[in-house]
């Protein structure tokens, strides 16, 4: 299968139920080729099937996106079939799987500020901002953990008994690395960075409100 035909299968990766006949319209293919590729999807944890369906969820279609990758595809390519939702969704659902409490898109007042996603366990909140699909200047990144600091002191200023570390999730990283202690981690490194993360606390920013 050519790297066009697996781009064009990232947009039938729809969160809810789609298909046969319907992904291969969406994909533009043939009837037979659709289902060799939902099969091949779920085969590599992408979507599972249900009956005469396949069910999607969030994160999927990023899944998706990187398995078009791996065939081929090139990465800038490939964001052009995504947004910044699907970025965010996967990076919930990894931390949902490793039992956090997650929340999405979490709006802090007095100043306004946006938290892309806040996940907690074991009283210490990591607070990520998922950049999406831009190649980024060490200068660029710099700013990016400013702001992440700022966003961090606001919500534990805001939440009582709050500690919490900054971190940045990005997908043109090649690996982990760190400014001023605060952690950039490409999405595919998420996983194992998380696992390894309250054993490393001391390597990272953590903040936490101050003694009055």
């Amino acid at each position: 299968m050519n790297q066009r035909l697996w781009l064009n299968c990232i947009d039938g990766v729809i969160p809810g139920g789609i298909t046969e006949t319907d992904f291969s319209v969406v994909a533009k293919t043939d009837l037979p080729t659709a289902r060799t590729i939902l099969q091949e999807l779920v085969q590599n944890g992408i979507g599972r099937a249900e009956q005469d369906v396949v069910e999607f969820e969030d994160g999927d279609k990023l899944k998706a996106a990187l398995f078009a990758i791996q065939k081929g595809a090139t990465l800038d390519d490939a964001a052009k079939h995504l947004s910044w939702r699907d970025f965010e969704g996967l990076t919930a659902k990894i931390l949902e799987a490793r039992d956090f409490e997650v929340v999405r898109n979490r709006i802090m007042t007095g100043p306004r500020m946006e938290i892309d996603v806040v996940g907690i366990k074991l009283g210490v909140a990591m607070l990520i901002d998922c950049k999406h699909w831009e190649r980024h200047s060490v200068a660029a990144l710099k700013e990016a953990v400013k702001k992440q600091v700022l966003r961090t002191k606001h919500y534990v200023a805001k939440t009582s008994g709050a500690v919490a570390a900054p971190v940045i999730v990005t997908l043109y990283q090649e690996k982990v690395s760190f400014i001023d202690k605060v952690p950039i981690v490409p999405i595919f490194q998420l996983p194992s960075f998380i696992d390894e993360f309250y054993g490393n606390l001391d390597d990272v920013e953590t903040i936490k409100k101050e003694s009055q």
